[in-house]
């Protein structure tokens, strides 16, 4: 299965990977690979808990990319 995760770097240098489609579900690491290693760990085990409860994996957020013109903001 893929995810979309979102990933930032916080005030304090760490980068934060969070997947939108799974509510609460997110990991952090010193860089960014780091991160992606700990969210895909965070997701597996948010999927494992999923299914041992019976609950439904949910569906994938649509989302889409779109260009804003800032040239003048008013």
């Amino acid at each position: 299965m893929k995810f979309r995760v979102v990933i930032e770097q916080d005030e304090d240098g760490k980068v934060i990977a969070s997947c939108l489609t799974l509510p609460g579900c997110w990991s952090q690491g010193d860089t960014r690979d780091e991160a992606k290693r700990n969210i895909a760990d965070a997701i597996k085990g948010y999927l494992e808990s999923l299914e041992e409860h019976g609950d439904p994996i949910p569906p994938p957020i649509n989302e889409e990319i779109i260009d804003i013109d800032i040239g003048k903001v008013a």
